[in-house]
């Protein structure tokens, strides 16, 4: 008889925490660490011990630098041709201003960070949802949803998911899209529609189309273009799905903000992802 297994380890409390990052367009000058040199060369005068306190290598070290230095637009660290060792490297003045303003922020931001600790800001029920407004795609159109079933096949799978409102989206993939994605029901994703491959139509009785998803909803906004028009629709539940239809096609149908609406899109036209 097997001995029992050792019960996981507890995990530990979520912390809401933060840091604070220097940035000059899209490079990145660093944070905590690129200061902590700078203050480690200014103490020792030394490159290499001052990379040794940050927790970097000699040549980390002076990649660090030379980026500060190349976006500064001015010299943040001189190299000494005396000093400690027979040589080494000084700070300028407008270095050591970095290092105060930056401890200065990094405070702010402590106090700030405790302030939301205080209030009872919980990161363990947003953590999720912060992923979700983080995720940057391309398309129009983003659905929260959940898999509420997957029906395999030996090349394609049908991915079935509920979105707000308890709407139906049907999405089809391969099988090694599932797997990768480890798809099966529960499992919260993000589907992905692009706006040109949403198809509009007036609901009445007896109407019959071939697309897989049919959510109806009511044109909360009609964006006119020279050639193309935008129709954001409101669904019931607050979803909201954006459709990019010719102008020709927007006159022909006589839409105006307020009508009633059918979204269409075919299942091949759904990319699913998660954020985890």
């Amino acid at each position: 008889m097997s001995a029992p297994a050792d019960p996981a380890p507890p995990q530990p409390p979520l912390e809401l925490t933060g840091s604070i990052w220097l940035r000059a367009g899209e490079q990145n000058w660093g944070g905590a660490q690129r200061i902590e040199l700078l203050a480690q060369i200014d103490l020792t005068g030394s490159i290499t011990a001052a990379a040794k306190a940050a927790g970097l290598s000699y040549k980390g070290a002076w990649d660090a630098i030379d980026t500060m230095n190349n976006l500064a637009g001015e010299p943040l660290v001189l190299r000494a041709t005396g000093g400690k060792g027979g040589g080494g490297a000084r700070l300028t003045g407008r270095a050591r201003q970095l290092i105060t303003t930056f401890r200065a922020l990094a405070a702010a931001h402590q106090r700030f960070m405790q302030q939301l600790a205080e209030q009872g800001v919980s990161p363990a029920g947003d953590i999720d949802l912060v992923k979700r407004l983080m995720f940057k795609t391309s398309a129009r159109n983003r659905l929260l949803g959940t898999v509420a079933r997957v029906r395999t096949g030996s090349v394609n799978d049908e991915i079935e998911l509920r979105i707000a409102g308890d709407h139906r989206v049907v999405a089809t993939i391969t099988r090694a899209s599932t797997e990768e994605l480890a798809l099966a029901p529960g499992r919260s994703v993000i589907a992905l529609i692009k706006a040109p491959a949403v198809m509009l139509a007036v609901p009445h009785p007896g109407l019959r189309l071939s697309a897989e998803n049919q959510i109806e909803g009511r044109i909360a906004l009609l964006r006119a273009g020279a050639v193309n028009d935008e129709v954001v629709i409101d669904v019931p539940g607050g979803a909201t799905l954006v459709a990019v239809v010719t102008r020709e096609s927007t006159q022909a149908m006589g839409l105006a903000e307020g009508d009633a609406v059918l979204a269409c899109f075919s299942a091949s036209a759904v990319i699913l992802g998660v954020v985890d």
